[in-house]
């Protein structure tokens, strides 16, 4: 399909313009040269409108206030009033905000003259209730007439159920700064994945494309084949989605996960889904595995884009777990860990990816590696 934005320079979505289907199955060939065995990808039904997350960088028109995406490459922002792969009533709202941001006066932040007031504007949707979280980021540490903007934009939408002024003073390429402030609602919706419900807020790590994401956790833990007797680490647990499916199954849960905010959305999820035998822990996941007076028979693993750090794979494979889980959002890492995890006496048993963002070069997989 065709995307004006292209003809921008705009890079979020390298293969639009080709077809689906081409794009599926060059991710399934790639994939393929990195582990010949893989099972062939899963494909999304519907490969447009699935992000749930949508980040604008405001910058200063001619005229007024805009905001947009970056140029690939560059510090260029390109307007942008809708993307084809973003949720259409997340578009609609940004837009919208920022044009009652530029009628109120207000100017993109500058870090080479320290000056105006925004930098972005991060908008969350939960698929399933419909929820939205609206996080505006700006430079500078007070910003004249919030509150006041926060009230009218949850008037204008409903749907909206919290506003969140971050202060992000670094020079940095980082979005987020260290500094929240609730001006209106609250700063947690909530969404219903794999018949869970589950609590986010505008700091936490959850899937953009829900409908694969389901697809995701059901494979990760039906390949794990738990039951009563498993005792189970959900490592980088996040807001515990695996761990709570995986509790369903096994006898007795862990997840680990070093950031807070998850922490606390995973604590509210468990007491909402009334689940007992998981326990949520925040902190270091390389402690756990070295606890002598815990064994885990299988481990969940979802790290970040990076993979595993060598001297954690180290303590995972001194832990010796039955069974390992390993979902990645970057092959080439998984390729250089597993291999680290093969040599140590596993065997790989079952790999697959599933297409969580379709029209880019990204790909996801799941595999399943067996102690010997």
């Amino acid at each position: 399909m065709f995307c004006p934005l292209l003809e921008k320079g705009c890079g979020g979505c390298s293969d639009i313009d080709k077809m689906y289907g081409d794009t599926l199955a060059a991710k399934d060939e790639k994939l393929r040269k990195l582990f010949p065995q893989a099972e062939k990808i899963l494909g999304c039904e519907i490969p447009l409108r699935y992000r749930n997350k949508v980040i604008r960088t405001f910058a200063d028109g001619r005229e007024s206030l805009y905001s947009g995406i970056y140029r690939a490459g560059t510090h260029q922002v390109i307007s942008l009033h809708s993307c084809c792969l973003e949720d259409e009533r997340l578009n609609e709202i940004a837009f919208k905000v920022t044009r009652m941001l530029a009628n109120r006066g207000y100017k993109a932040y500058r870090e080479d003259f320290k000056r105006g007031q925004l930098r972005h504007m991060i908008l969350r949707r939960t698929p399933f209730s419909s929820q939205v979280l609206l996080t505006l980021v700006t430079g500078v540490e007070n910003v004249e007439g919030m509150d006041r903007f926060a009230a009218d934009v949850m008037k204008q939408f409903p749907d909206i159920k919290g506003v969140i002024l971050n202060c992000n003073d670094r020079d940095s390429s980082a979005v987020l700064g260290f500094r929240d402030t609730l001006l209106r609602g609250r700063n947690e919706i909530w969404d219903k994945l794999c018949d869970l419900n589950v609590c986010i807020n505008s700091r936490t790590f959850y899937q953009i494309n829900a409908p694969q994401a389901q697809k995701l956790y059901d494979l990760a833990v039906s390949k794990a084949e738990l039951t009563k007797n498993d005792t189970v680490l959900d490592a980088y647990c996040g807001v515990g989605v695996i761990g709570m499916l995986a509790a369903g199954k096994a006898g007795r849960v862990t997840g680990i996960e070093i950031v807070k905010d998850s922490v606390q959305c995973a604590e509210r999820a468990k007491q909402r889904n009334q689940i007992s035998n998981i326990t949520f822990i925040q902190g270091d996941v390389m402690k756990a595995l070295r606890k002598q007076d815990e064994h885990y028979n299988c481990v969940f693993l979802d790290p970040p884009r990076a993979g595993l750090a060598a001297d954690f794979t180290e303590a995972l494979v001194q832990h010796a777990p039955e069974k390992i889980i390993y979902i990645s959002c970057f092959p080439e890492t998984l390729k250089r860990d597993t291999e680290r995890i093969l040599a140590a006496g596993y065997r790989l048993e079952f790999i697959r990816g599933v297409d969580m963002f379709p029209f880019t070069e990204h790909c996801e997989a799941v595999c399943k590696l067996v102690r010997k």
